[in-house]
């Protein structure tokens, strides 16, 4: 078993060198190509002054060189820091720092961003031209190109030119002719949460964490070398990265690679290209699909898989899309911190509104979240997961670290939810969004999901809202179909014939949107501060 992610491409590479990796915009790149890349990025991280244990940003859009920057970071010791291409001075000025970001792949839009913040660590901007971006105006704030020479900026090809020669480098640098592997106790990546509440962590995640967790995905979602990957979540993101890029790699399989989704491209690339086997995507990526198949004809040609993940998937959704699609999406759960904890099975019943049970080798529990005591089936509490995958802890927060984990070794993911007697588990939402009015608990996913079938219903999310008689109200956020004009009463009447009295909305709230990540996930940390005072 290999120890890390870039020695499978290294296996695969002296293998079948032949053999697709990455399709991206009509090229193909090879594992042998692949893996020549990484070699050259590595030597010239080393030539630029990388030592092991250096953090390496990647604040970059999808394309190869990521890939290639990731994997060759890995190659020579670095630890890869993941960053949202949507965060902007405060959340990068935080990050760079915390992290002590040494180099930077980013764009030169990217560039522009840190060129405005105070960041006495980074050394070097390294630039990844973007013919497409390039080809756009620049937007108010983003300059494309900085106005004046910068000595810690280097484009790309400039840089893959440093390690091309070692003559000169001095002493300290050891030329990559024989690349010592990551071990698997070495770090590997720092993904920084969502930030909900607070700044957000860094979390660290070991080299073993990644190879165990790919090796249970692809176990348990029968994934083989003939599988192709349609890639069009950002690889900033665990689901992306961690999950599409790793298990493709790790199995010697190929992705064809996007830059970001479009209901439209996939539904026509999934018509062209009988290859495509397998698709991942977010709920609100499968909501436009559906949206945009209603539109057209189905494909001819469909993924043997589809799995839904990053936020809840409701039923209705399910339902919908079983119906034109005519197969039934695969939800699992996961997050920064451990990869993938629990998945519906590949093989029996994909259960709608659950997230199934623990991936092959590791363990998850329902547990009191005051008492931290093990609930029996059907009891709502604190979901806790414990296994190889599980990440090393925060970054600069050993108080953090020491608070997210149990005495017996149990990560506790913040998470609410309840498990069946047969073992499928169901997730009721986050801990800090739980609802408590007039003294009974209200879990939003509930109500959201009542709320997801009303046929003038959008988009929705529930949160709660301080009341003075019952401590927390519901409050229902809307976005109304296109060509709809829902009424408040209506929508509070048809909670009131589904769900307990204390449950329905309080108050209605109609939006154009919801905001959202760059996965979809609706942030109701904004949401609840953009509300509108009673």
């Amino acid at each position: 078993m290999p120890d890390s992610i870039v020695e499978t491409v290294a296996i695969q590479a002296a293998r079948q060198p032949e053999r697709t990796a990455i399709i991206f915009e009509g090229e193909r790149i090879s594992y042998g190509q692949l893996y020549t890349d990484i070699e050259r990025f590595a030597r010239a991280l080393l030539a630029s002054g990388l030592e092991r244990g250096d953090r390496v940003g990647l604040f970059l859009e999808n394309r190869p060189a990521f890939a290639i920057a990731y994997l060759g970071t890995h190659l020579v010791g670095g630890v890869v820091t993941l960053i949202n291409t949507q965060y902007r001075q405060v959340e990068l000025s935080h990050i760079l720092t915390d992290a002590a970001v040494r180099f930077c792949v980013t764009s030169a839009r990217g560039s522009a961003a840190l060129s405005l913040l105070s960041l006495p660590a980074l050394h070097l901007r390294i630039i990844v031209r973007d013919p497409e971006a390039d080809a756009r105006p620049d937007q108010p704030g983003q300059p494309g190109q900085p106005d004046q020479p910068d000595p810690q900026c280097v484009a790309y090809e400039a840089f893959l030119r440093r390690g091309e020669s070692v003559s000169g480098l001095g002493s300290s640098v050891t030329p990559l002719t024989s690349p010592t592997m990551p071990g698997g106790d070495d770090p590997a990546v720092i993904g920084y949460t969502s930030g909900t509440t607070g700044r957000s962590k860094g979390a660290l995640l070991l080299h073993r964490n990644l190879i165990a967790n790919i090796t249970a995905i692809t176990t348990a979602w029968h994934w083989t070398p003939d599988d192709q990957l349609l890639l069009t979540l950002p690889l900033f993101h665990t689901h992306g990265l961690m999950v599409g890029l790793h298990g493709t790699l790790f199995m010697g399989g190929s992705a064809v690679l996007r830059r970001r989704f479009d209901a439209g491209d996939v539904l026509a690339t999934l018509d062209d290209d009988p290859a495509v086997s397998l698709f991942f995507g977010v709920p609100t990526m499968y909501g436009r699909l559906v949206a945009e198949a209603q539109q057209r004809e189905r494909p001819r040609h469909l993924p043997r898989l589809f799995v839904s993940g990053s936020a809840p998937l409701s039923p209705h959704l399910f339902a919908e899309f079983e119906r034109i699609f005519g197969q039934r999406i695969l939800e699992r759960y996961g997050m920064t911190e451990t990869g993938m904890n629990l998945t519906n099975p590949y093989a029996g019943e994909r259960r709608p509104g659950t997230v199934g049970g623990p991936f092959p080798g590791q363990e998850a529990r329902i547990v009191d979240a005051a008492s931290r005591e093990v609930l029996p089936p059907g009891v709502v509490g604190e979901i806790e997961v414990r296994g190889p995958h599980v990440f090393a802890g925060y970054v600069n927060r050993p108080d953090a670290t020491a608070e997210a984990f149990s005495p017996d070794g149990w990560f506790k993911t913040g998470d609410l939810g309840w498990v069946s007697d047969d073992g499928y588990f169901t997730i009721t939402g986050r801990a800090r969004e739980l609802i408590i009015s007039g003294g009974y608990n209200v879990y939003p996913r509930e109500v959201e999901d009542v709320l997801a079938t009303h046929p003038e219903v959008a988009e929705v999310a529930v949160l709660g809202a301080a009341d003075n008689d019952l401590g927390e109200q519901v409050v229902a956020v809307i976005v109304p179909k296109a060509g709809t004009t829902p009424l408040a009463e209506d929508i509070i009447a048809y909670c009131r014939e589904r769900l307990a009295s204390y449950k329905k909305p309080r108050r209605v709230i109609f939006a154009a949107s919801l905001p959202r990540n760059a996965l979809g996930k609706v942030q109701k940390h904004v949401l609840s501060a953009q509300l509108p005072s009673s």
